[in-house]
């Protein structure tokens, strides 16, 4: 997964602009790289995280889109 790539999901899955994901993963490995993509994408100014929360299969984030 690219930034790209995530930032399509994080727009099919939004209302307004706020947005709810919750992304399968595999392994620890795909949890560490989903996180520091959405960490990219916070300070490249393109969402507002609220919640990064890993689960035991998924990683769960919660946020705002910006609109620029």
């Amino acid at each position: 997964m690219d930034k790209t790539k995530l930032i399509k999901i994080m727009q099919s899955v939004n209302r307004g602009n706020f947005f709810e994901i919750e992304i399968p993963i595999s392994s620890v490995n795909e949890e560490n790289m989903i996180k520091d993509l959405a960490k990219e994408l916070e300070s490249e100014g393109k969402i507002k995280l609220r919640e990064c929360i890993p689960r035991e299969y998924s990683v769960y984030l919660q946020g705002i889109m910006k609109y620029s």
